[in-house]
């Protein structure tokens, strides 16, 4: 027999459902706003000492100042960064551990054939903080001063050009291999075991041209133990304004290093958006941004929506240059 209920119960019944529905989003939005009541490991997935850890240590204590909870960074080296991009993927996604990466993770997409994680089903961007070119440096001994000379001296002289790496399926490999696609040049490449040994055997005159990270490239290019012939951004680049941008030369050539901030996916969007809210404020400080200037970069910033289109872009990018270089892992 059919139950009937008057009109004020149905509503007060119909009541109750709305607001038990709405108690997951009051719960989230009450988490958010009393984030983070403990300290938060910034997971850096390399060695001490490089870019990305740099970055991890301006932003981190301005971070742990303005929230009053620590933000303890800590590095988790291994696999071409898998393995600290693994140990966030599996973490909780309560906002309590972040990753800050940087290329490879759209590198490693294609580069492994296998991994534990799928980057952009598992990692929720936050924001980039960090942008800067490459810059294209040679020995002084090298006979070519400007792109086009280089250009043609490789093709005069296919193969007989050394091209230093940080390693394969580094930045620096794919901006290299992405240039000898764009002109048809050849180069050996010479993979080195980091951006150090890579920039010494190039100053001991061992190899001819490395794609090198600003930071460890500008001081030699002032000192004029390395000849700059450009630098790899669109435009040029504020701390050598009279480098010009290889895209000067080579119409469309693009390639940058920057770094960024990620959590586990399903971590709440409320989280999400406080933390880029934050760091936005953060990249907006002169101090920081003088900072970044002498790392050779500037501030990036922006939403998580242009962050994660940045981290599609690129993954697209760098999968067809490996695919077409056939570029493995070591």
């Amino acid at each position: 027999m059919a139950q009937h209920f008057s009109p004020m119960i149905r509503r007060r019944f119909l009541q109750l459902a709305a607001g038990a529905a709405a108690l997951p989003i009051i719960l989230r939005r009450t988490w958010a706003r009393d984030y983070p009541s403990q300290a938060v490991r910034l997971i850096v997935p390399y060695a001490l000492g490089g870019t990305t850890d740099a970055i991890a240590r301006l932003i981190g204590p301005w971070l742990s100042e303005r929230l009053a909870q620590p933000f303890v960074i800590e590095s988790r080296p291994g696999a071409g960064t898998n393995v600290g991009t693994d140990a966030v993927v599996r973490s909780s996604p309560d906002g309590y551990t972040l990753l800050l990466f940087d290329p490879s993770a759209a590198i490693n997409a294609t580069l492994y054939d296998k991994l534990n994680f799928n980057f952009i089903r598992d990692i929720a961007p936050i924001v980039c903080i960090f942008r800067t070119p490459l810059v294209m440096v040679v020995n002084p001994a090298f006979p070519a001063k400007t792109i086009p000379e280089f250009i043609a001296y490789a093709r005069t002289n296919p193969g007989k050009v050394n091209m230093a790496s940080a390693g394969n399926g580094s930045t620096s490999q794919l901006a290299g291999e992405l240039f000898k696609k764009m002109t048809g040049v050849e180069m050996t490449h010479i993979p080195y075991r980091g951006g150090g040994p890579a920039i010494a055997n190039l100053l001991g005159g061992q190899v001819d041209i490395f794609f090198s990270p600003m930071a460890i490239a500008v001081s030699h290019i002032h000192a004029g133990t390395l000849r700059a012939l450009a630098v790899t951004s669109a435009t040029r680049a504020p701390v050598l304004p009279e480098i010009p941008a290889a895209g000067e030369f080579v119409q469309g050539y693009e390639t940058s290093y920057w770094i960024g901030l990620g959590a586990p996916k399903n971590t709440p969007a409320e989280i999400i958006d406080k933390l880029g809210k934050d760091i936005n404020v953060c990249l907006a400080d002169p101090r920081i941004q003088a900072r970044f200037a002498d790392l050779g970069g500037i501030v990036s910033g922006g939403s998580p929506a242009d962050f994660a289109k940045l981290i599609s872009d690129e993954t697209d990018k760098w999968g067809k240059v490996i695919r077409t270089a056939n570029i493995k892992a070591e």
